[in-house]
């Protein structure tokens, strides 16, 4: 649940955005097709970025990480 006053990140919102060549490739597809699917797999287990560029990417534009108490 987003908090009021708050948006949720979108989906590979930061892929888009730093425009990763994965993601490019992705947006000429269609979307749950077989190649989709295969260049998808590269995102879940050969990602280009690291987790600290991605965080690093929430904090400038100005993402908050919450965890309900």
């Amino acid at each position: 649940m987003t908090p009021e006053g708050y948006v949720e990140y979108k989906r590979r919102e930061f892929c888009k955005d730093i425009q990763c060549a994965v993601q490019l490739e992705l947006n000429r597809q269609i979307e749950g097709s077989a190649a989709y699917e295969q260049i998808r797999k590269k995102c879940s287990h050969a990602c280009l970025y690291t987790t600290w560029q991605f965080h690093h990417w929430l904090i400038e534009k100005g993402y908050l990480i919450l965890k309900p108490s």
